[in-house]
């Protein structure tokens, strides 16, 4: 299983999100593999009075790591427009939507950890962390967020082009121990040492 404190099913059972849909789903990616070291982060956003939440999973199983992202919403919203004299159903039924990726490892492209340290003055190695982001690229591809651009002058009426940011299309999360615990920022550590190894045969 390697060095991860966790078994897969125990983290995504911690995750607590639909963990049984979860972890069947991954499984079935994994096609026999033994999952190696995971990452499961779950995200909470909150928009007016509803609660949204989504679950990523990566895992490092031998030559290939399996994404797997899981979101749920009201049954309504996929349903056809519905006729004006339809009835309000009592109750609203919740549907989940999973999909997952099985990215050969050979494929990886860019491997991106930033880590966020406390009082680095007093740095010690065995010290935990209090946060880490995670970026993972295998397609090249990318997300490009525009917007006008402006000069500053808010009287300005001429057109200045627009500007904005690129964003890789494939995997970046953000975990703070605040929110999610020392095991979960350790694991993200402990997985991306283990895809730095298992990729690097493949940089050369």
């Amino acid at each position: 299983m390697g060095t991860s404190t966790l078994t897969l099913k125990e983290a995504i059972n911690r995750g607590g999100f639909y963990p049984t849909l979860v972890h069947h789903t991954v499984t079935d990616a994994l096609d026999g593999r033994e999952a190696e070291h995971q990452i499961v982060h779950v995200d909470t956003h909150f928009d007016f009075e509803e609660v949204h939440r989504h679950i990523t999973v990566l895992v490092l199983a031998e030559d290939i790591m399996v994404v797997a992202h899981l979101d749920d919403h009201d049954a309504e919203e996929d349903s056809p427009i519905q006729h004006e004299d339809s009835a309000p159903s009592a109750s609203t039924e919740v549907v989940a939507r999973i999909s997952t990726e099985v990215v050969p490892v050979g494929r990886i492209r860019s491997l991106i950890l930033s880590e966020v340290h406390r009082s680095p003055d007093k740095f010690r190695a065995d010290r935990g962390l209090a946060e880490v982001s995670l970026n993972i690229n295998w397609t090249g591809g990318a997300r490009f967020d525009s917007m006008p651009a402006d000069c500053g002058n808010p009287e300005c009426m001429a057109d200045h082009g627009d500007t904005g940011t690129v964003v890789p299309e494939d995997i970046t999360l953000r975990i703070a121990a605040t929110a999610e615990g020392d095991t979960a920022v350790d694991e993200a550590r402990s997985f991306v040492r283990a895809l730095r190894r298992a990729t690097i045969k493949y940089f050369r």
